[in-house]
Formats: structure tokens, C-alpha cells, sequence
């Protein structure tokens, strides 16, 4: 019943999905529906956290992607957290969060609490530890890691748009790069590593990912204008 009432809310928003739909969606009787939920809005939001709880990657799955080299780590990070809110279940959370927790805190509040939180506060950790920072750049480092590594293909594709799996790749790839090199350059003034006695950003292969990238960046702003247009 919370699986297929999730769809209809995603497909016609809270407010135009009625009970007497979800109660013929779930052959369910309305009485019977009062009774264990009591209103819409409690059933809405134990429909969510249902689906949010079922969807979120466990710390485990994350713990298992360190290795001795930590860009390779954060790449393999990146990758399945992008994967993850990429999956069907994944972009269908991300939209009805988005479109609904503006009027009703409590689901964004949810969301962050049940699943972004902890991922942060592990990445907080995990840079703090490989890095021998403090506390408070180790969270920023955090925070940043999420919002450049991980949100930009999810949100293009939650608006409509199509992200290959090569421009994905690309994106993770560029943005752990320039993430983990600025916060080895920038905590203690050293160089960024250098490759075969030349500066890393001097690369080929440095080159054609901000190529790649910048064909992202432009799909991104492309789609942001056409959000934008009545």
C-alpha cells in the first residue's frame, strides 16, 4: 500500500492525490485507511520514510570502497553514492522530496537526518583522518564532496535532462581532482602530486576531463533556463 500510494503521489502530487485513490490503488477499504493512519499526511510522510529508509546506502557499503590510495577511495565513494540516488527509486525521492519540502520540513528534515547526515558526518571522518586535518575543515571538506561530487547528474536528471554515463564518469572523476588537490594544496601549502615530473593539471588526461566537464556544465545551465521559461 505505501509502495503504490508513493507512485501515485510522485505522479499527481500531495495535494491532488486523493484518498479514495490510494485506498483503490491498495484495495483498501477508507475506514480501514482511518484507522491505521488516521489523515493523508501521516500516511504520506510514513510512505516516504519508508521508501527513504529502504533506499538509503548503508555506512558499510561506503567503509568497503577505502583503499591505501585515497583518490581512487574517493572516486570509488563517489561513484556509488551517485549510482545510488541515479537508481529509479533514487530520482523518484529526489523529486517528491523536492517538489514537497518546502510546505511540509518535516520530509527534508527526514531525509537529511535518515540518510545525508550520516554520509556527512562518515566523509567528515574519512577526511579527517587521511588528510590529519580538524574537525571543522575535515566537515567542510565533507559538505563540499557531496554538493560537487555527487549532486550535479542526480539534479540534472531529476529535472528531465539525460546524462550519459561517460559525462557522469567524467564529472566524479574531475570534481574528486580538483576537491582532493585544492585541500592538499590549500591545508598546509604543499604542491598538488605531480605525474612523470609534470604539474597533474598539465595532463592530457586533466585536459579532456575538463572538456567533459565543461559540456556538463553547459547541459546544467542549459536545463536551469529552461526551468526557468513558462
Amino acid at each position: 500500500m505505501l509502495d503504490r500510494a508513493l507512485v501515485l503521489f510522485l505522479e499527481s502530487g500531495f495535494e491532488r492525490t486523493s484518498i479514495d485513490a490510494i485506498c483503490a490503488a491498495a484495495g483498501m477499504a477508507k475506514r480501514t485507511f482511518y484507522q491505521r493512519y488516521g489523515d493523508k499526511l501521516t500516511f504520506f510522510k510514513a510512505a516516504l520514510e519508508r521508501a527513504i529508509e529502504d533506499w538509503i546506502l548503508p555506512l558499510e557499503t561506503l567503509e568497503a570502497c577505502e583503499s591505501e590510495d585515497f583518490e581512487d577511495t574517493l572516486l570509488r565513494i563517489g561513484r556509488r553514492l551517485v549510482a545510488n540516488v541515479m537508481s529509479e527509486d533514487g530520482i523518484r525521492l529526489l523529486r517528491i522530496t523536492n517538489a514537497e519540502s518546502a510546505r511540509i520540513p518535516e520530509i527534508g528534515a527526514f531525509t537529511y537526518n535518515a540518510g545525508t547526515g550520516p554520509t556527512v558526518d562518515w566523509l567528515a571522518s574519512l577526511f579527517r583522518r587521511r588528510l590529519e586535518c580538524g574537525e571543522e575543515q575535515a566537515r567542510n571538506a565533507a559538505t563540499a564532496y557531496m554538493y560537487i561530487v555527487v549532486c550535479g547528474p542526480p539534479t540534472v536528471t531529476a529535472w528531465g535532462m539525460t546524462v550519459s554515463a561517460a559525462e557522469i564518469e567524467s564529472n566524479i572523476r574531475y570534481a574528486v581532482h580538483v576537491l582532493l588537490h585544492g585541500l592538499l594544496s590549500g591545508a598546509d601549502g604543499r604542491r598538488a602530486p605531480e605525474r612523470n615530473g609534470a604539474p597533474e593539471s598539465a595532463t592530457l588526461e586533466l585536459q579532456q576531463l575538463r572538456r567533459e566537464n565543461e559540456q556538463l556544465r553547459r547541459l546544467l545551465v542549459d536545463s536551469m533556463l529552461n526551468a526557468q521559461m513558462p
